[in-house]
């Protein structure tokens, strides 16, 4: 403590600040926040913007001035459009993740506040109690009863305690049962610890900074990163053709990279981040306004694609209130000596807080119970293998009692007598027997049953002395089913989402809970035929089971892993210490906002409120948001693919390049400008009513397909230009400038929706950008500005030839449409 010249009483404010300027902000890996500058500058780092700024330096150079200020001039135009709506999604989905951030109780200035990890500095001074998080590395100053779980670090699957003292300088973690380490989370117990090492100087810190430990991919980046290689195959192989054929044809090579570079530009989606940030952010907000905080952006679209969420019943499916019903003695009599036991425990363990021992200590028979006397001794955690807690009571008599309560079937394995009526008997077959026909009885009913039972003993142990106890009798909880929750189900169930209960409860209540919601219990797949059945069994069985009970942690991601395994994307819905290892592996990991920190911190999504309107409401967000993504995706790939092909066309076969770059780019840059706007735009219901999931085999035919159609009009426009215009270069190039950015601005509002475009508005900036732009496009030519660009005022017979191709290629594309989505459904 000296060392980092520190207190038990923590640092002072100043020394804290002074402290965080010099060690830097508490995080395990460096951080990955951008700013503006930086952000700007990297939109420059994309090759192909990088080898326009090239080829316009070189034309330069070959004196060619105009031409290439128009190019630089249009490149940094979409740049500062791109930078100036992605730099604003990205500080409006900072300010949202602030509502989520993890804290830790710190003294300071000889006080407890509570502050966020990052700001945590070598000598502050931390406590720590059940379900927290370990914020840095230090060295324990004190502790009752502290069990860390380090699997993070060790592999362990038992929780390890911890105690000051001494550990050699050679030891690992593992050996170090006097140190803390960040990453690590406390399962029962509390401690204060003085922190030795942050950020990346931590044991957890140097793996995440080898590693720059990353989420696993989810479904939608891997359809991105698909669709990606799909169009530099296309962009590679088109972009070489031009260029080769035209050098062999002799054309000036700085013109021909020039025009084959911007071809590459058009057919790349380059606003597909900005769109991606735009929708994200959007979609962030949207759902922050319905109570559910997004941490990782790209799970909103998993959420969308989510067709199965897996959840316990607790505070879901019920009221997640429980409530005393009755303390009974093993013959089912009401017992005060049985809530007594109970009692004690609940009042002396300091472990996580649970409904159980809340429900306990607020009983009305709490009121009449005394601890006065007793002292705690000692205690045996919680764990979900023993699934039992005991504590060690000195009596105001002197005696010592082990008192402990869990799962009833768990406590009564522990048990080899049972009390009746004030004496010990032998606990027989026939007792046991009757023990567990009231505990399936009750629970049928739809009560959660534990058992209580003690034992007198000589000395203070640890789990070796959880064995001859004496069975006292039951506690007997009530949580009744959550009012609307079946409506709530019904309207998942429309959304095409299918829910799983998955719950460390007996099979019993499960079913009854179930049965009370509206959730068909044909087959109940417990913890004990988990343990032993294989996972291809497992994999080929899930589907068809919807409740899993008397299931431990490891069991809850081994029936996500299975669900996954069969092609379904799940959503997990937890709140617990047990749940953080199911919340790591579900696609979609969803958690609320009074959960433990682990749990919080391993979610993608934080309810305010545990709700599953807040879900559904999440999940029809994530559907719009991805709705709006595949929007882009569509038009890039339809229009803009059939234009790059008819470029290639015609550079082969006219006299002439049929655009100049400059032209090539000011048509990219405006058919661009209304696909900022499809963030906002509106979503048909239908699309709302069922999953839908990266199918590249889809985007590929649709490329195609709606790409050769678009090609087909610009053929027909080239032959309409030819016939009408002659073989006048600038007003064939103007002519198809016209075309094609019409075609572009239409064909969005064609592929937005399933339905017929003129039943399905577009939002207000779509609606009013196209328009703009369209009457510009048409305009230009006849304005000063057009002669900066190449073209030249049209003749009235062309440009009526020209809208009335762009017309039918409307009808057409809506018409071709239909028929891919009619044929996608056979």
């Amino acid at each position: 403590m000296s060392a980092l010249d520190s207190s038990p009483k923590g640092l002072s404010s100043e020394s804290a600040r002074d402290r965080l300027e010099k060690y830097g902000p508490n995080l395990p890996a460096p951080s990955t926040v951008t700013g503006p500058l930086k952000m700007f500058l990297e939109k420059f780092r994309n090759p192909l913007i990088l080898i326009l700024i090239f080829a316009s330096a070189v034309s330069i150079f070959a004196r060619d001035w105009l031409e290439s200020l128009i190019v630089l001039a249009i490149i940094l135009g979409s740049t500062i459009l791109s930078f100036a709506s992605e730099y604003r999604a990205s500080q409006a989905v900072k300010k949202l993740r602030q509502q989520v951030r993890i804290k830790a109780l710190v003294l300071r200035d000889g006080e407890a506040l509570s502050r966020p990890v990052e700001d945590i500095v070598p000598g502050d001074v931390v406590l720590v109690s059940a379900g927290s998080l370990i914020p840095a590395d230090g060295v324990l100053l004190e502790s009752s009863d502290l069990f860390v779980s380090q699997a993070i670090l060790t592999g362990e699957t038992f929780p390890a305690e911890k105690e000051p003292g001494e550990s050699p300088e050679d030891a690992t973690p593992a050996e170090r049962p006097n140190c803390l380490f960040m990453g690590t989370s406390v399962r029962s117990g509390t401690g204060t610890f003085l922190v030795v090492k942050t950020g990346s100087g931590t044991t957890f810190g140097e793996i995440a900074g080898r590693l720059q430990e990353a989420f696993l991919e989810t479904e939608f980046e891997r359809g991105l990163r698909r669709f990606g290689a799909l169009l530099l195959q296309v962009m590679v192989l088109i972009v070489f053709a031009i260029f080769f054929t035209n050098v062999v044809r002799q054309r000036p090579i700085i013109e021909t990279m020039l025009f084959a570079v911007a071809i590459a530009v058009g057919l790349s989606p380059e606003m597909l981040p900005v769109i991606l940030s735009v929708t994200l952010s959007r979609g962030a907000q949207n759902m922050a306004g319905h109570g559910v905080i997004v941490k990782r952006l790209n799970a909103i679209e998993n959420l969308g694609s989510m067709d199965v969420l897996c959840s316990d019943k607790t505070g879901t499916l019920t009221e997640g209130v429980m409530k005393v019903e009755g303390a009974l003695d093993a013959e089912g009599n009401p017992s005060g000596e049985v809530f007594r036991w109970a009692f004690l425990n609940s009042l002396f363990q300091s472990g996580l807080t649970n409904p159980l021992d809340e429900a306990v200590l607020a009983a009305p028979a709490a009121e009449g119970t005394s601890a006065e006397g007793y002292e705690k001794l000692d205690e045996i955690p919680y764990d979900f293998v023993r699934k039992r807690l005991s504590v060690l009571v000195a009596s105001p008599d002197g005696g010592r009692f082990l008192v402990t309560k869990g799962a009833l079937r768990n406590v009564l394995d522990a048990c080899t007598s049972v009390n009746r009526g004030g004496t010990s008997a032998a606990l027989d077959d026939a007792t046991k027997r009757d023990i567990l026909e009231r505990f399936a009885s009750w629970s049928t009913e739809g009560y959660r049953v534990i058992g209580v039972a003690r034992k007198a003993v000589e000395d203070a142990g640890k789990r070796q002395d959880e064995s001859d106890l004496e069975f006292l009798g039951f506690l007997r909880f009530s949580d009744p089913p959550s009012e609307g929750v079946s409506k709530e189900l019904e309207e998942l169930r429309s959304l095409g989402v299918r829910l799983k209960l998955i719950t460390g409860d007996n099979r019993y209540v499960a079913r009854h809970v179930a049965a009370s919601v509206g959730i068909k219990a044909a087959r109940i797949l417990t913890g004990p035929e988990l343990a032993v059945m294989r996972d291809e069994a497992l994999w080929h069985l899930v589907g068809h089971v919807d409740i899993f009970a008397e299931v431990d942690p490891n069991q809850k991601e081994r029936i996500i892993r299975a669900l996954q395994r069969m092609g379904s994307v799940v959503g997990f819905l937890g709140d617990g210490i047990n749940d953080a290892p199911a919340l790591h592996a579900a696609d979609v990991g969803i958690s609320v906002d009074k959960a433990v920190d682990v749990a919080k911190e391993a979610a993608d999504f934080v309810l305010m409120e545990h709700s599953l309107a807040m879900v559904r409401q999440g999940i029809q967000i994530g559907r719009r948001t991805f709705a709006n993504t595949i929007k882009y995706i569509f038009i890039t790939t339809s229009a803009n693919f059939g234009n790059m092909i008819s470029m290639a066309a015609g550079s082969l076969f006219l006299p002439f390049l049929p655009l100049l770059a400059k032209q090539v780019l000011l048509n990219n840059f405006m058919s661009d400008i209304p696909s900022v706007g499809i963030a906002g735009d509106r979503v048909d219901p239908e699309w709302e009513r069922e999953p839908h999931r990266w199918n590249i085999r889809i985007i590929r035919d649709f490329m195609v397909i709606f790409g050769l159609v678009s090609t087909a009009f610009d053929l027909l426009t080239f032959y309409a230009l030819i016939r009408l215009a002659g073989s006048a270069a600038s007003a064939f190039r103007t002519g198809w400038f016209i075309e094609s950015l019409l075609t572009e601005l239409l064909v969005l509002f064609v592929v937005r929706t399933y339905r017929p475009f003129y039943r399905s508005r577009p939002g207000t900036f779509i609606l009013a950008s196209s328009a703009l732009l369209g009457l510009l496009a048409v305009a230009l030519p006849y304005l000063p500005a057009g002669r900066v660009f190449g073209f030249v005022p049209l003749p009235w017979p062309v440009l009526a030839a020209v809208l009335a191709i762009t017309l039918l290629y409307l009808v057409v594309s809506e018409s071709t449409k239909r028929a891919f989505f009619r044929f996608l459904r056979l």
